[in-house]
């Protein structure tokens, strides 16, 4: 991981700088000049899709927001029960990146059952553009957790009003998941704040070893009652 990183693309947005590159066989996304993920290990990525289909008993909608290195939505399509999956970005260049096939890991994803749309995740869920719902699976990834925010504008998509808005583009029976690099007693604490009758939240905690580190991910579900 000592060797220079090789620019793949990198372009000024209203939101800051986006950065693609390769270091080695690392592929690295940077977002206005902080680190946001890497492909060392993207098993949590992965499992954000694939704990939130587990829990779900047809999840035909998904929103995925945050498109990342494309790892969760690729999970989601792995699923054959989703007929449509729907991934927000706020950046227009990593959208664009992907659709030309910039680097593999990022082909190949939009299709018959996928849609990239570049928007502000926060405002879709709040009905205002993009792509409409409800959804039966909302996935969140778009920072490294409600503490350590890729786009300081994000805060409010933690918060109670955002969280409640999240819910509200869940159909019945849906489930919101938000993916964080760390524990956050904060997060966990709105969500049962924001849940209504008969709605279930959890806290599921993942051990992950980085660059010889023991670190503590976390998933966070909010699962809307059926009824």
């Amino acid at each position: 991981m000592d060797q220079p990183p090789v620019m793949l693309g990198r372009e000024d947005t209203p939101s800051g700088e986006v950065a693609l590159r390769r270091r080695g066989d690392v592929l690295e996304l940077v977002v206005d000049g902080a680190f946001a993920m890497d492909t060392v290990d993207t098993s949590t990525e992965v499992l954000l899709a694939t704990e939130a289909l587990r829990r779900h008993p047809a999840p035909a909608r998904v929103l995925v927001g945050g498109l990342g290195l494309g790892f969760t939505a690729r999970a989601v399509l792995g699923d054959t029960r989703v007929g449509r999956v729907d991934v927000v970005e706020l950046a227009a260049p990593l959208v664009r990146w992907a659709r030309a096939g910039l680097a593999p890991e990022l082909a190949d994803l939009e299709g018959e059952r996928c849609r990239l749309h570049v928007a502000d995740v926060a405002a879709v869920l709040r009905g205002e553009g993009g792509p409409t719902g409800p959804w039966d699976v909302v996935l969140l990834d778009v920072d490294n957790g409600p503490d350590f925010l890729v786009h300081a504008g994000n805060a409010g998509l933690y918060a109670p009003a955002g969280l409640a808005a999240s819910r509200e583009a869940l159909a019945p029976g849906g489930l919101l998941v938000v993916w964080s690099s760390h524990v956050a007693p904060a997060l966990l604490a709105a969500l049962h704040a924001v849940a209504g009758p008969g709605d279930t939240v959890l806290e599921t905690v993942l051990p992950v070893v980085r660059d010889g580190r023991s670190l503590d991910y976390a998933l966070y579900h909010l699962g809307r009652a059926a009824g």
